[in-house]
C-alpha cells in the first residue's frame, strides 16, 4: 500500500475522531450522538488500517479495535435502539 494512503488513513482517522467527540459533546439529541459514533467508527477502522499497515504502531491499531466495540454500542443505543432504558 502506498505512504500516501497510510499517511491519509492516520489523518483521516484523527480528524474524525476530533469531529466526533465535538459531536458528542455538544449532547444535541440522539440522533447527533448516534451520528457521532458511527463518526467514531469510521475513524476507528482508519485508525486499525493505519496502526497494522505502519511501523511500530501495532498499539493505536489494537486500542482503536477496542475503541470500535464500544463505539459500535454507541451507534446501537443512539440509532437502533429505539427507546431509552430507564432504571425504576
Amino acid at each position: 500500500m502506498s505512504r500516501g494512503l497510510v499517511d491519509a488513513l492516520q489523518w483521516y482517522g484523527a480528524g474524525a475522531g476530533a469531529i466526533a467527540a465535538l459531536i458528542v459533546s455538544l449532547d444535541l439529541g440522539r440522533r447527533w450522538t448516534g451520528l457521532g459514533f458511527v463518526i467514531f467508527v469510521t475513524s476507528s477502522i482508519a485508525l486499525i488500517l493505519w496502526g497494522f499497515l505502519s511501523e511500530k504502531a501495532e498499539g493505536i491499531g489494537t486500542q482503536n479495535m477496542i475503541l470500535f466495540v464500544i463505539n459500535l454500542i454507541g451507534v446501537y443505543r443512539y440509532l437502533i435502539r429505539k427507546k431509552p432504558v430507564h432504571d425504576s
